[in-house]
């Protein structure tokens, strides 16, 4: 039997096929002439019946003879009550050598309101048209994604090429090993008798191609689930094309051109929904029309299920439809019409993952991140990395998930809450809970490992890792460890919160103290001060007040550096409290400096000092060069905006040598910058230029947009105050575009940019 042909709706049988007959020369007028007086156009009547304008041009002019299925097709549209049946001959039965399936078009109407796809339908149409281009074509990509709407637009745009026909197959809802029914079915169309056919899938196979020689025939083979349900209909028959969707990359076809079906961009998902949403989408504001496809993740099946919605259903306007889809536990609902739904598509993609891979789609939810990288996966499931890797290849094979890089992956937003949802409950709630520790623990040993790349001299308490093994540092040098940190920053300040939440409270503090430095290397100043507040309340609740006073100074040097000082002031008098309670020298010095740095910028210039020497002889007497050298770098800030420049200069000078020595980059930025500033202050412009011009290319080789953006906001400065405006203007947009809005609070070099 052929499988269901969606255009007719019935499943047409090989006898239908067999009941073609030859026709009398007087059908192709009659047939015409029936149309024109219904004043049906050939293109819209080969709609109608499935059959292309070509092949109904040439019945209508007696080109080519119709067959009794044709005929009864046309009868029933045109409503000729039999009359055009009555015009087809009852003669001798089609010959069987070498029959032919001339002009039919089997294939679904497409759907309506398709937009998009340009690029993707380009490369269909110059697939079906260049010979040398194979036999074959696969669409794939994630459930819901249009991919079959896409395979019959592409199809229908260049059906008049295959005169000899075109056929759709939908595999969704056959049992595996569906092909010899196909095949049979085409060869019904070319007029192989039923009893001719033989048993074996191979000899079928080897029929079909020797029957197909000189033709061109198209066929849509939908919902594909394995490469052998294609090889059998391949041939080296330059005019047949097939194109297959499916869920899977389909691999094992080595020969096929490949078309991966993605996501709608976010005008083609606009313009998608406001098409099905009928007038008030049409109408609606673009900012809600964006919000509501952003939340349906671009996915054409998502976007038309909740354009419908919108268009036939309760919701009266786009903020109700909006809030509605806002709320993640039951927006899969609202993405069920009950003829569609994305979890009934999501399901199919499932139900032939292994156990193992299922349990990792389903641990993957737990994941915060927008993209995980590899070993993260490996944490959470347990498992070596190589392991890791093939299982998120099956994965990946199915477009459940998708690799963002080689070592990292990301999953769809709608793919996530399906697995949270429907997959997770088969996990039991300790192995949840275990797998969501594993991955904090990993996120930590990673981020310490690169915090003591990016500052070794760093003072450090000890981190606690109660159940994750020693490893080596994983990353090779500084470089690698920061392009870590600004690619997992936002995932591991989720953990923060998580841990926080689930009351891992060593874990918040720990994680919290390993991000800061990055925080103050990237101006992250919000997540920083996040982070800092949830290891204060974490440290609160576990009563370690140590970790408290950590927690406060950071949340102080977090606003100090942002310009908050007075907020800063008064978590650096609380840390000092706790420091001084706890008999902690240590702590007690770093938050006197501390409050030196917001005294200085506070311009309590006298305080500062005190300040600044109270720990400048600590840090020497314990051999800390490198605080030594920040401290002396704060004096020398001070100095200058004392115009004691000469000192000023010597202290920046001393402090850039010691962090050169250190090997700490940043720092000698900022005391090169530094310098210029004093050298500004002096009226020493050449050498103040030279400075910046030398800081500039420090700042760009340790990667500090903050510390570039100063340094050509210096440089501006001196164009200004000898003259050249234009040069000045566009130094100064050149420091905005990298780091828009320095504080002239923190910096003379915005306030002298500030009064120009």
């Amino acid at each position: 039997m052929l499988l269901p042909c969606k255009t007719f709706g019935v499943r047409l049988s090989w006898e239908g096929f067999e009941a073609m007959k030859e026709m009398n020369r007087d059908f192709g007028g009659e047939l015409r002439r029936r149309r024109s007086e219904k004043g049906i156009s050939l293109i819209c009547f080969s709609r109608m019946v499935s059959y292309s304008k070509s092949h109904l041009s040439k019945v209508e002019t007696g080109k080519t003879r119709a067959s009794r299925k044709f005929a009864e097709i046309c009868d029933e549209r045109l409503e000729a009550k039999g009359g055009l049946v009555a015009l087809v001959s009852v003669g001798n039965s089609i010959a069987t050598t070498r029959g032919t399936a001339e002009g039919f078009v089997g294939l679904p109407a497409p759907v309506s309101h398709f937009v998009g796809r340009s690029e993707e339908l380009a490369c269909i149409s110059q697939y079906l048209a260049n010979e040398s281009t194979g036999a074959l074509c696969v669409l794939s990509g994630m459930a819901g994604a249009g991919k079959t709407a896409l395979a019959l637009r592409g199809a229908w745009n260049a059906a008049a090429s295959f005169p000899d026909g075109c056929f759709f197959f939908d595999f969704g809802e056959e049992a595996p090993g569906a092909t010899p029914g196909v095949l049979e079915s085409l060869l019904g169309f070319l007029d192989v008798p039923k009893d001719q056919l033989p048993p074996r899938p191979d000899a079928l196979a080897n029929l079909w191609r020797s029957r197909i020689g000189g033709k061109r025939l198209l066929i849509v083979l939908d919902n594909v689930r394995s490469a052998t349900d294609v090889t059998p209909l391949l041939s080296t028959e330059p005019g047949c094309k097939i194109i297959v969707t499916s869920r899977k990359r389909l691999g094992a076809l080595d020969d096929a051109t490949r078309l991966h079906v993605g996501i709608l961009s976010n005008a083609e998902a606009d313009a998608l929904f406001r098409a099905v949403g009928g007038d008030r989408a049409a109408h609606a504001e673009g900012d809600s029309v964006r919000a509501v496809v952003e939340l349906c993740g671009y996915l054409p099946l998502a976007v038309r299920i909740i354009a419908a919605r919108f268009r036939s259903g309760p919701m009266r306007t786009m903020a109700e439809l909006e809030e509605m889809l806002a709320h993640e536990a039951g927006r899969l609902d609202l993405l069920d019409d009950g003829d569609r739904s994305v979890t009934a598509a999501l399901t199919v993609s499932c139900n032939e993952l292994t156990t193992e891979r299922r349990r990792l789609l389903a641990l993957l939810a737990l994941h915060p991140g927008v993209s995980a990288h590899l070993s993260s996966v490996a944490a959470m499931a347990d498992i070596d990395l190589h392991r890791a890797a093939v299982l998120m290849d099956g994965l990946a094979d199915v477009h459940l998930v998708a690799y963002e890089s080689s070592d990292r992956i990301m999953m769809h937003g709608l793919v996530r809450q399906f697995a949270r949802q429907v997959l997770l409950s088969d996990v039991a709630v300790v192995d949840q809970r275990n797998t969501v520790r594993r991955l904090i623990e990993h996120g930590l040993h990673f981020a310490v490992a690169a915090d003591r790349l990016l500052t070794p001299q760093r003072y450090r308490p000890p981190v606690i890792l109660d159940e994750f093994p020693e490893m080596p540092n994983p990353f090779g040098d500084r470089a690698a460890g920061v392009a870590w940190l600004e690619s997992e920053w936002p995932c591991l300040v989720a953990l923060c919160r998580i841990a926080a939440a689930r009351g891992l409270y060593s874990l918040c503090w720990q994680l919290a103290f390993a991000l800061r430095e990055f925080f103050y290397l990237a101006k992250l100043w919000g997540p920083w001060v996040e982070t800092h507040l949830a290891a204060v309340e974490s440290a609160k609740a576990a009563g370690t007040r140590a970790w408290q006073a950590i927690g406060l100074g950071n949340l102080g040097v977090a606003h100090s550096d942002r310009g908050d000082l007075t907020l800063a002031v008064g978590y650096f008098r609380q840390a000092l409290s706790l420091y001084q309670d706890l008999q902690d020298e240590h702590g007690i010095v770093n938050t006197i400096s501390n409050l030196a740095w917001a005294e200085f910028y506070l311009g309590e210039y006298g305080k500062s000092i005190d300040g600044f020497r109270t720990a400048l002889d600590h840090y020497r007497r314990l051999g800390n060069r490198r605080n030594v050298a920040i401290t002396l770098r704060g004096i020398a800030l001070m100095e200058a905006e004392l115009k004691r420049c000469p000192a000023a200069l010597r202290h920046a000078q001393k402090a850039r040598q010691e962090f050169h020595a250190l090997g700490l980059e940043l720092d000698v930025v900022m005391s090169v910058n530094c310098m210029a500033w004093a050298h500004f202050q002096s009226g020493d412009h050449q050498a103040a230029k030279d400075a910046y011009e030398e800081a500039l290319g420090l700042a760009e080789d340790c990667g500090s947009r903050y510390e570039k953006a100063r340094a050509l906001t210096g440089l501006g400065n001196i164009h200004q105050v000898s003259g050249a405006r234009e040069a000045a203007v566009e130094l100064w947009a050149r420091a905005d575009a990298l780091y828009g809005g320095l504080e002239p609070v923190m910096l003379g070099e915005a306030r002298v940019r500030l009064a120009s």
